[in-house]
C-alpha cells in the first residue's frame, strides 16, 4: 500500500502501483454537492418513515456529517447515494391496462456509476449504539436477472452495526428475495478509536473483490463479479424498524444527536504501466 496525495487533505492509502483519481467528494463548503448525490428515502419501493434530508450537513471543515435525529415522534437518519435503482421510488398506485399493476417505480437516472476500480472513504464512526452506518455500492438493475455478471451486486465495503465495530465485507446479489446470495469475506474489526478517521476501501476488478481497513488488507472475494455500473452510497439507519414491530429501539432513542463523519470519498482507476 501507500500514499496518494490530494492536495488540501489528507492523502488515499492505495494499493501499489499506478493510479488517478477519476471521481471525489472532499465535502467542502458548507452545501452538499447535488449534482453528486441525493437522498435515500424508499425501501423495495416503499417510503421509509424513518430515511430523511434533514439528518445530513457539510460542517464547514471539509467534513460531511450524518447526525441522528428525531422527528414527530420517530427516531431518523439519513443515507447518501450517487444513483438509484427501481427501488428508490414508489410504486405507483394507479393499474397501468386490465387492472394489471407494474409492481416497480420510476428508474430515474443515476449521477454517478462506476464499474472496477478503487473506492475508498474516511470517515469517523458513530460513538453510540442504536444505530448504524454503511459505506457500500449498489447496481442500478440489481436482481433483474440472477446474474451478477449482467444485473450487478450489492458490494459492502464497511458496516458498523456497534460502536467501535465493523464486520466483515459482504457482497449480495440475484436481488433479495428467494434467489439472493450473499457471502461474507474478512474478519472486520473491533476496538477502533472513535475519536480517529479511519479508511474503508475495496478494489473491484476483473478478479474480485479485496477489501481493505485502514490500509491493511481484510479480505478477497473471488466472484461473482458484478460487470455493472454500480452507485455509492454512505447511510446510517437506526435499529427497529425492520423488526415486526417496526418502532425505534430503546437504545435507538439514546442515539439522538450522535454523529457518523465522512471526511472524504474518492474513487480510482488502475493506470497501465
Amino acid at each position: 500500500m501507500q500514499k496518494f496525495e490530494v492536495a488540501g487533505h489528507e492523502p488515499s492509502i492505495v494499493p501499489d502501483g499506478k493510479w488517478k483519481l477519476v471521481w471525489s467528494d472532499e465535502f467542502d463548503g458548507n452545501e452538499l454537492d447535488m449534482t453528486k448525490w441525493d437522498y435515500r428515502l424508499c425501501m423495495m419501493g416503499k417510503r421509509h418513515i424513518t430515511w430523511g434530508c434533514e439528518g445530513v450537513r457539510l460542517d464547514g471543515n471539509s467534513n460531511v456529517v450524518f447526525t441522528c435525529y428525531e422527528k414527530d415522534g420517530e427516531i431518523c437518519s439519513s443515507q447518501l447515494q450517487t444513483g438509484y435503482n427501481f427501488m428508490d421510488a414508489e410504486t405507483p398506485q394507479s393499474d397501468t391496462w386490465g387492472g394489471l399493476r407494474w409492481p416497480i417505480g420510476k428508474l430515474e437516472r443515476s449521477k454517478y456509476l462506476k464499474k472496477f476500480g478503487y473506492f475508498e472513504c474516511r470517515c469517523k464512526l458513530q460513538k453510540k449504539p442504536g444505530w448504524w452506518s454503511a459505506f457500500w455500492v449498489q447496481s442500478p438493475i440489481i436482481g433483474a436477472t440472477l446474474d451478477p455478471a449482467t444485473s450487478g451486486a450489492e458490494i459492502d465495503c464497511m458496516e458498523s452495526f456497534k460502536p467501535g465495530e465493523v464486520i466483515g465485507h459482504s457482497l449480495h446479489y440475484a436481488g433479495y428475495g428467494c434467489d439472493r446470495n450473499s457471502s461474507m469475506v474478512g474478519n472486520g474489526a473491533k476496538g477502533l478509536d472513535l475519536d480517529v478517521y479511519h479508511t474503508f476501501s475495496f478494489e473491484w476488478s476483473e478478479r474480485g473483490y479485496t477489501h481493505y481497513i485502514d490500509g491493511v488488507e481484510d479480505g478477497h472475494c473471488d466472484g461473482p463479479v458484478s460487470l455493472i455500473p454500480s452507485f455509492i452510497l454512505i447511510s446510517t439507519e437506526v435499529n427497529g424498524y425492520r423488526s415486526p414491530q417496526k418502532r425505534a429501539s430503546e437504545e435507538a432513542k439514546l442515539a439522538v444527536g450522535d454523529q457518523f463523519i465522512v471526511d472524504y470519498v474518492r474513487v480510482f482507476d488502475r493506470v497501465d504501466e
